[in-house]
C-alpha cells in the first residue's frame, strides 16, 4: 500500500467550491469531490503551525503542556514509525519552520526529505545592499522582498519547486510498494505573493499599494479599502494551489495510484481575511470557524468511498489513519482515532474535540454547540513542559530558565521527567520572534507590532477576552453568542474530562478556572 498527503498552510474552507465558495477558481478541489470523502466538521488542535504539525505525527494534542518547539524524545511519530516497519517515507517542503530551531526535528524523522527554500522572509538569499522595498502596508518581512528578486518566473516559487520534488517522487517510485510521501506547502500562507496570470483573474485593474501580507491584528481604518483586494490575491494563490494539486491528481491518473494509494487532503489551521474586521490568526481568533474549523479531503483505496461525511473528527487523526492503512497498530499514546472506519462503515467520529494554543483560550465543540473560555485575568499558573526547550526561531534565553524544575513524568512521556519552566512568552509571538519585532519597531515605528515587548514574568490575559457560547448550527460565522447555562455546564464537564485524556497538568485547571469540575471528576 502507499499513502500521499498534499499539506497546506493557512487553507481558509470558505475559499473552496467544495466548502460552497463560488468565486474562486478551483477545479481540481472540486475534482477532490469526485474521489475522496469530504469532511465537513474536521477542526484543527494545537495550534499554530509546529504545534499542529506534532499533532500530525503523534496523534495527541500539543498545547496544554507546550508551546511552539521540536518533537520531544518521547514522542511517538508517524512518519518514523512508519519508516521502522518497512514503509518509506520521503518529505519535500516548502515550510521554513522546518529548518528552524523550532521545528528543527520533525523532518528528520523520515528516511529522506527535500528542502525548499525562499518563503515568508526566509533568511535564504544574501542582500546586504538590497533594492528598496515598497512599503507594504502589513508587511514585517524585508527579507522577504529580498528573496522575490530571484522569483521573477512562477517557476522560481517554493510552492512550484515543492511540487516538482513531489512529483519527481511519484516519477521514481510510482512502481514501487509501501511507501508515504508528504508533500506539503506552506502556501496559500501569507503574503499571498503570485504572478500577475494569477492575479489577474480576480483584481486585475487594480492600481492601489502593494499589499499581499496582512499584519496579525484588526484591520486598521486605513485598510479596510483594501480588504476585497487582499481577499483576491488570497484567491489568486489558492488558485496557483489548485494548478499544482491538479499535477498530483494526474500522476495519480497516469500511473493508476487509486488501486492502492491513499490520499489526504489537509491544512493546519484557517486564517482571518478581514472577516469582523479581523487579520490572521491571534489569541482569540485562533478558535473561531475562519481558522479552527479546516477542509479534510480523503481518499481510501479499498472502499473507494465519495461523498460527505459529517463527523466531527481532527488533527489528531491523521497519524492513526495513516498507521491503519498501513495495517499498523496505533500506540496507546494516541488519541486521535482512525478515520477509516467513518468512511468505510460510518462510524462515529468524536462526541467531542479540543482547540487551543498554549498560555491562550482553550475550547471545546461538540460540532453543534463552541464552548471558547478564556483563561483567569492572571492567566497563571502557566508552565512550559518539554526537553526541548526552543521557541520559534531560537533556543529559551538562560533567564527564561532560571525557575525552571523537573516535573513527574506525564502518562504519555515514557517514565521520562520534565522540564517545568514558567511561562514567559507573550501573546501573538514566540518569545523569541521578540528580537524581529525590535527590529521591526526601530523601523516602522510601535503602531507596527500591536503587543507589548516588555519581558514580564508573565503575560496576563488582555482586557478584551472574553469566554463566549456559540451554536454553530444557527450562527455558522459566530456573531452571537448565546446565554445557556446548562450547555456551558456540560461543555465545561466535556473540557475536563478531555483534559484528564490528555493528562494536562494540574495547574491548567487552575488558570481557567475549571478546578470544581476537575474535583469532581477526577
Amino acid at each position: 500500500m502507499k499513502a500521499i498527503m498534499v499539506m497546506y498552510d493557512s487553507l481558509n474552507r470558505h475559499f473552496l467550491p467544495n466548502y460552497g465558495c463560488d468565486a474562486t477558481i478551483a477545479p481540481n478541489f472540486a475534482r477532490l469531490g469526485e474521489k475522496c470523502v469530504t469532511f465537513d466538521h474536521c477542526y484543527c488542535g494545537s495550534m499554530p503551525c509546529m504545534p499542529a504539525r506534532r499533532e500530525l505525527h503523534t496523534g495527541r494534542y500539543n498545547f496544554l503542556h507546550r508551546s511552539w518547539g521540536p518533537m520531544e524524545p518521547y514522542d511517538d511519530s508517524m512518519p518514523e514509525m512508519l519508516a521502522e516497519n518497512g514503509v518509506y517515507t520521503h518529505l519535500v517542503s516548502d515550510h521554513g519552520h522546518y529548518w528552524e530551531d523550532g521545528g528543527c526535528t520533525y523532518h528528520t524523522r523520515y528516511n529522506t526529505w527535500e528542502c525548499v527554500r525562499g518563503h515568508e522572509g526566509d533568511p535564504w538569499k544574501p542582500m546586504m545592499n538590497p533594492p528598496a522595498m515598497p512599503e507594504h502596508l502589513g508587511s514585517l518581512w524585508p527579507q522577504d522582498w529580498v528573496n522575490r528578486q530571484f522569483m521573477k518566473r512562477e517557476e522560481d516559487q517554493p510552492q512550484p519547486r515543492t511540487f516538482k520534488g513531489g512529483l519527481e517522487f511519484l516519477d521514481l517510485n510510482h512502481d514501487q510498494d509501501n511507501w508515504f510521501l508528504q508533500l506539503e506547502t506552506f502556501d496559500p500562507h501569507e503574503p499571498f505573493f503570485t504572478q500577475k496570470e494569477f492575479q489577474d483573474l480576480y483584481d486585475p485593474d487594480y492600481d492601489g499599494p502593494l499589499f499581499d501580507w496582512p499584519p496579525y491584528r484588526p484591520v486598521s481604518e486605513e485598510e479596510k479599502p483594501y480588504v476585497p483586494h487582499v481577499r483576491k490575491m488570497y484567491q489568486a494563490l489558492v488558485t496557483m494551489c489548485d494548478k499544482y494539486l491538479g499535477k498530483v491528481l494526474d500522476k495519480m491518473d497516469e500511473y493508476n495510484l487509486w488501486e492502492d494509494t491513499l490520499l489526504i487532503v489537509n491544512t493546519d489551521h484557517g486564517f482571518f481575511l478581514g472577516e469582523d474586521d479581523q487579520w490572521a490568526k491571534t489569541g482569540r481568533l485562533l478558535m473561531r470557524e475562519e481558522v479552527a474549523h479546516t477542509p479534510l479531503f480523503i481518499y481510501d483505496p479499498r472502499s473507494r468511498k465519495v461523498g460527505r461525511s459529517g463527523a466531527l473528527v481532527q488533527t489528531i487523526d491523521l497519524a492513526p489513519t495513516i498507521l491503519d492503512h498501513f495495517g499498523m497498530a496505533i500506540p496507546k499514546d494516541m488519541e486521535g482515532i482512525s478515520l477509516l472506519p467513518v468512511i468505510r462503515e460510518d462510524a462515529p467520529g468524536h462526541d467531542a474535540v479540543l482547540i487551543g494554543a498554549h498560555g491562550s483560550f482553550i475550547t471545546v465543540t461538540d460540532g453543534k454547540y463552541k464552548y471558547i473560555l478564556c483563561p483567569n485575568e492572571e492567566n497563571w499558573p502557566l508552565y512550559q513542559y518539554t526537553l526541548m526547550p526552543t521557541h520559534m526561531r531560537d533556543m529559551f534565553d538562560p533567564g527564561e530558565m532560571t525557575d525552571m524544575t523537573l516535573s513527574a513524568p506525564f502518562a504519555f512521556t515514557k517514565d521520562v521527567p520534565l522540564m517545568k519552566i514558567p511561562d514567559r512568552s507573550f501573546f501573538g509571538m514566540p518569545t523569541g520572534r521578540r528580537f524581529e519585532m525590535k527590529q521591526i519597531i526601530e523601523k516602522y515605528g510601535e503602531q507596527a507590532v500591536p503587543f507589548s515587548l516588555e519581558v514580564k514574568p508573565h503575560q496576563k490575559t488582555p482586557a478584551g477576552w472574553r469566554t463566549e457560547l456559540f451554536d454553530l448550527e444557527a450562527d455558522p460565522w459566530e456573531q452571537s453568542p448565546i446565554q445557556d447555562p446548562e450547555t456551558e455546564k456540560r461543555l465545561r464537564k466535556t473540557m475536563v474530562r478531555l483534559m484528564i485524556r490528555n493528562d494536562a497538568p494540574v495547574e491548567q485547571y487552575e488558570r481557567m478556572g475549571l478546578t470544581k469540575e476537575y474535583e469532581k471528576i477526577k
